[in-house]
This record gives structure tokens, C-alpha cells and sequence, in this order.
């Protein structure tokens, strides 16, 4: 009996080049990564303010971060399909060899959303919803680093994919029977649903954390209607977190039981259904689109009024708009399989609330236009990206109104007509929202603004690559291509396809530029200084705290008497004439402590995923035992917070008093 399970070296793929020249670049790079940190002196800081801080701001920073590298690996994948698809046209075959590129459409689709498009969300909203509410940190801090970690891990165990073992090659939906243990014998469904498990406890445990901290921490005053609209949109989206990513657990875990005990709930004997699997998935896949796009929303939301210099328009209808859509979120997943056969009764009621949801949709979309209407609109990157979204959208939101017609339907499921209109709305939905949140809220969070001229740039070739890519598979989605597909026989497809390629590479242009703005940012960060702590002129209450905000983010807890708190303050007279910090007096405030329990945990989550798919026993029992004694440890600790004196805080007011005087 082998100690180490399936595992053996031919698990590393040495017959593969293209595989093994990624993972050695990918393993150097770390490599290089961890020994220049080591050399430099750096890891004792980074453990002791980064890696085990459970401050709000630092570990939404960090699933920024997680967030951008893993922007790197999904769109290396997407310019891989789009070269092949280019050329492997007639009796061309490209590049790529069959179980190869089913592997990278499969990676591709599970890497941008479960971890591109999910940390964007959730890391903006780790940032900015404890600042716009007015308070230190969110409900339950170290749960909030145990979330961030165990996203790591299943980003750890999806890339890890790379060099031992294989990927699913199943799409990254892993319909059965395909992803049963029958067609997929494989490691390669294995590493898919167990890093999914493991990212997704951390992703309900963030739900749970957020839909806390919005409903029972807020600023004295601040009642429901006078949160900021981001905030409310957070709300939706985590609640529909805790109602679907339930669902989507378990969906998984009857896979894994028929992948691992011999269970039959989705099989093709036995009494399996493997319909069940599909439905059940888009029962959670539909609300996922909404927990994305809701706070992009939200993000736009406050770039229109505070670009626009006004309040934004029928803030009431835009909090109605929110809290419908997480409704009927939960009324619309059939859509995405008319073509079951589940009858002309129940396609007609599924395909009517797919039109019903674009409603509020439209109410958002006309706010805003409103809101921008005879303001003073300045024309910054984060205003950039948030037309470009509205432009867009639009026409995707188009797309999906046709696609929700079951006629029209049965005739382009499964072509890259679908995929065009997928991409439609959640690249601006969700990648453009997040730009403009990061642009945004950068200055808050480091203490100075990023270079508008790369920004603008940046956006130019988002915009235009994203129309030159996605445009040309409606037509050839209209001409009968369908998905998913390695070579093709109909070569006057192949210009289309060209011009798809060329606007993936106009993408990867403004990737680039983003890269360089952050580098010219850095270099040039003295004379784009944020010292005021409001750089935009801004409304809502992050603004008038310190760029970056101290630990403890407020050292007075503010006083909310409508919306719009800040805006109002600075309006009044008041506001205007506050009082110096050497007259205030201050108290000593608790915060909570910096804690390993998130990092450790996830290291014992990474080690029992890694043994549970490759049947090493020992192993994980090995992990779920660290992994509960951890949690042990820190629920019996002694000491969960540290004071910071009040002298300490006063000294911090003055000193930033001064950064601001003229």
C-alpha cells in the first residue's frame, strides 16, 4: 500500500512543455518572491502586520492583491484559448492539445469567478463598508482573517493543480455524468471541488461576518436609511452569500460522494439524476451573478455623486432597486437550461422573471444618468470606468433580454453567443466596477493617488479590447459555433476569431498599463500625497478620516444625522470650524489582536484538501487535526484585544492636524 495515496511522479506532467514551462516560471517566481522578502528583512513585518493582522483595511487589501495575481493566471488562460481558437481552423490543429485546452477553459472559468471575481467584491467591501459605517472593524475580526485564508487555500490548491496532477476538464460548472468518477478518473475534478469547499467556507464565513457588521455596528445615528447606497448593496450581496453558498456546499459534497463512497445522486444508474446536479448548481449560480454585481453597483454609486458633485439621485428607489433584485435573484436560474425539458409552462414563468429582474437593473442605470445630469462631472478614471460600464451593460443586459426568450433560447444555448453575453455583464459588471472602486479608494488606503494618465489609459484599452474580443463571438455564436470548442472545420470563422485574439491582446495592453500606473504611482507618491484624507471632495464618512486611517479608523466615533454625513459636516458651519485635537479629549480604545489562527488554519485546510485528493488518509486526518486544535487554541485564548492609549491617539490627531495645515 503506497503512503502517499494515487500520488507517484507520474502525477508531473514531464511530457507536457507548455505545462512545465508555466509551472517553473510560476515556482521561480515564488521562489524568488519568498528569498527577496527573506534577504530584505522583510518577513518578521509582513507576519506581524500583514499575514496575521485581522484589521479590516490590511486584509481587504490583501484580497486585492490575491485578487490581481490571479487576474495574471485567468487571463494568461483566456489569451491561450483565444490564440488557439485563431488558428486552429480547417485541418489546423493549433497549439494545444485536446485534454490540455479543456483543461484551461475549465481553470479559466473557475479561477475568474471563485477567485478574480469574488475577492475584487469582497476585498472592496472589507475596505470600505466598516469606514462608510463609522466604525472600528467589522463584527468578528479574526473570523474575517479565517476567511481571507481559506480563499488562499483554494487558490493554493487550484494552482498547485498546475504541477501535480491535472485540472478539471470538465468546464467550470462540472456538469455530471461528465464529472463523475466513471468519465473524470482523474485528480483533475478532485482539485476543483475541494478547493472550491474550502474557499467557499470562507466566502459563507464572510457573508455571515458582513450581514453582521451592517445590521448591528453602525455609527450612533446612522439608521438604515442613512447608509451609504455601497453599504446597502454590500447587505444584498452577503445575504445572498449566506442563502446560496449553502446550497452550492452541498451540491458539491453529494459529488463527492459519488466520486468517493460510490453514492449515486447524480449518476446515470442507480436512481441518479444528473439534472438534479445542474439545477441545484445554477440555484447558486444565478444569485452569484448578483452577490458580484451588486457591490460593483454599489461602487458606482458613489463615484457618480461624488464625481458629479451631487447627491445621488432617488437614493430610496436605488435601495428598493438593490433589495428587489436580492429577491429575484432566487426566481431566474432555469434560464440558464431551457432546453432540460422541463416544460412551455415552466420556461414561460422562468423566462418572464428573467426580464422582470432587468427592471431594477434599469432604475440603477437611470439614477445615475440622472444624478451625472447637470452636475459638474469631472472626468477621472473611476467616472471612466463607470460609463464604459453603463455603456456596456447595457448592451449585454440586451443580449440577456433575447437570451431569456426560450425560443430564441433553444436556438443559441451552448453557442459563444452565451459566452459573449456572459461576458457582456460581468466584465463590466463586476472587473470595471472594481477598477473604479480601486482607483477610488486607493488614496484612502495608501496614502496617495494613483496616476490618472495611466488610469485613463488603462481604461481605453479595456474598453475597446473588451468590444474588439466579445463582439465578434456573437456573430460567429449566430453562425452556429458552439462552445468550448478545440479545433473547428468551418474556416470562415476564422476572422472573427482573429479579431477576438487581437482584442484579448489590447486587454493585456491595459493590464500592462495598470501595472505601470501602480509603478509610476510609487515612484511619483510625494507629489500625489494625500494629506487631507479627501482627495475627491467626498460624501460619505471614510473621507474624513486620515489617508491611510489609523488602526482604529475613528478616534471619536462619529455622529450621523442624515445621509451623506460628511458632506453635510463640511456644508455647516460646524463642520467647518472643528475643534483642534490639543482641546479634544480622547479615550483609550480597545481593538482586537493580531491573530495566526486565519494563516495556520488555512495551512492545515491546504494539507487536508491536498490529502483528500490524492487519497492520502494519513495525511488528512493529519490536517483536519491541526486545523481543529488551532481553532481550539484560539477559542481559548486569554488575552483577544490590546488597548491603545489615549495618549497615543491624541498624539496621532495633532501630528495629522499639522500633515494637513496649510
Amino acid at each position: 500500500m503506497n503512503p502517499l495515496g494515487k500520488l507517484d511522479w507520474s502525477a508531473i506532467p514531464f511530457d507536457q512543455p507548455i505545462i512545465m514551462a508555466a509551472s517553473a516560471m510560476m515556482v521561480l517566481g515564488i521562489a524568488f518572491v519568498l528569498g527577496w522578502i527573506v534577504l530584505k528583512g522583510y518577513l518578521p513585518y509582513l507576519w506581524r502586520e500583514w499575514l496575521t493582522s485581522v484589521d479590516h483595511k490590511r486584509i481587504g487589501v490583501m484580497y486585492l492583491v490575491l485578487a490581481m495575481l490571479m487576474l495574471l493566471r485567468g487571463f494568461t488562460d483566456a489569451i491561450m484559448m483565444r490564440a488557439q481558437q485563431a488558428v486552429a481552423a480547417g485541418g489546423a490543429q493549433g497549439y494545444l492539445p485536446p485534454e490540455h485546452f479543456d483543461q484551461i477553459f475549465s481553470a479559466h472559468g473557475t479561477i475568474m469567478i471563485f477567485f478574480v471575481a469574488m475577492p475584487l467584491v469582497i476585498g472592496l467591501m472589507n475596505f470600505a463598508v466598516p469606514l462608510q459605517l463609522g466604525i472600528r472593524d467589522v463584527a468578528f475580526p479574526t473570523l474575517n482573517s479565517v476567511s481571507l485564508w481559506l480563499t488562499a487555500s483554494g487558490i493554493l490548491l487550484t494552482n498547485l493543480s498546475l504541477v501535480v496532477g491535472e485540472f478539471a476538464k470538465t468546464g467550470w460548472v462540472a456538469y455530471p455524468p461528465l464529472s463523475e468518477l466513471q468519465f473524470s478518473p482523474g485528480v483533475g475534478v478532485d482539485y476543483y471541488l475541494w478547493a472550491l469547499q474550502i474557499s467557499g467556507i470562507g466566502t459563507l464565513l464572510t457573508g455571515i461576518n458582513f450581514v453582521t457588521t451592517i445590521l448591528k455596528t453602525r455609527a450612533p445615528g446612522m439608521g438604515y436609511m442613512r447608509m451609504p447606497v455601497f453599504c446597502w448593496t454590500a447587505l444584498a450581496s452577503n445575504l445572498l452569500i449566506v442563502a446560496a453558498f449553502p446550497v452550492l456546499t452541498a451540491t458539491l459534497a453529494m459529488l463527492l460522494l459519488d466520486r468517493y463512497l460510490g453514492f449515486h445522486f447524480f449518476t446515470t444508474d442507480a436512481g441518479g439524476n444528473p439534472m438534479m446536479y445542474v439545477n441545484l448548481f445554477w440555484v447558486w449560480g444565478h444569485p452569484e451573478v448578483y452577490i458580484l454585481v451588486l457591490p460593483a453597483f454599489g461602487v458606482y454609486s458613489e463615484v457618480v455623486a461624488t464625481f458629479s458633485g451631487k447627491p445621488l439621485f432617488g437614493y430610496r428607489s436605488m435601495v428598493g432597486a438593490s433589495m428587489a433584485i436580492c429577491v429575484i435573484a432566487y426566481l431566474v436560474w432555469l434560464h440558464h437550461f431551457f432546453t432540460m425539458g422541463a416544460g412551455a409552462g415552466v420556461n414561460a414563468f422562468f423566462g418572464v422573471m428573467s426580464m422582470i429582474i432587468a427592471v431594477p437593473t434599469g432604475v440603477k442605470i437611470f439614477n445615475w444618468m440622472f444624478t451625472m445630469y447637470g452636475g459638474r462631472v469631472r472626468f477621472t478614471a473611476p467616472i471612466l470606468w463607470t460609463i464604459g460600464f453603463m455603456v456596456t451593460f447595457v448592451l449585454g443586459g440586451l443580449t440577456g433580454v433575447l437570451l431569456a426568450v426560450p425560443p430564441a433560447d433553444f436556438q443559441l444555448h451552448n453557442s459563444l453567443f452565451l459566452v459573449a453575453h456572459f461576458h457582456h455583464v460581468i466584465i463590466p459588471g463586476v472587473v470595471f466596477g472594481a477598477f473604479a472602486g480601486y482607483h477610488y479608494w486607493f488614496p484612502k488606503a495608501f496614502g496617495f493617488r494613483l496616476d490618472e494618465r495611466w488610469g485613463k489609459a488603462s481604461f481605453w484599452c479595456w474598453f475597446v479590447g473588451f468590444h474588439l474580443a466579445f463582439m465578434p463571438l456573437y456573430v460567429v455564436g449566430l453562425l452556429g459555433m458552439t462552445r468550448r470548442m478545440q479545433h473547428y472545420d468551418v474556416v470562415s470563422w476564422q476572422p472573427w476569431l482573429l479579431l477576438a485574439a487581437g482584442g484579448a491582446v489590447i486587454i493585456l495592453a491595459g493590464i500592462a498599463c495598470q501595472a505601470v500606473q501602480l509603478v509610476v504611482s510609487i515612484r511619483a507618491r510625494e507629489q500625489l500625497r494625500d494629506v487631507t484624507g479627501d482627495p475627491w471632495n467626498g460624501r460619505t464618512l471614510e473621507w474624513s478620516t486620515p489617508s491611510p486611517p489609523p488602526a482604529w479608523n475613528y478616534a471619536v466615533l462619529p455622529q450621523v444625522g442624515e445621509i451623506d454625513a460628511y458632506w453635510q459636516a463640511k456644508q455647516s458651519p460646524r463642520g467647518r470650524e472643528a475643534r483642534p485635537a490639543q482641546a479634544r479629549e480622547y479615550e483609550a480604545i480597545d481593538m482586537p489582536r493580531n491573530s495566526p489562527t486565519g494563516f495556520i488554519t488555512a495551512f492545515f485546510a491546504v494539507i487536508t484538501g491536498f490529502a483528500l485528493i490524492w487519497h492520502i488518509w494519513w495525511m488528512a486526518a493529519f490536517g483536519v487535526l491541526g486545523a481543529f486544535v488551532t481553532l481550539l487554541f484560539f477559542a481559548f485564548r486569554r488575552q483577544e484585544e490590546v488597548e491603545i492609549p489615549a495618549v497615543e491617539i491624541a498624539r496621532f490627531e495633532r501630528a495629522r492636524e499639522r500633515e494637513a495645515a496649510p
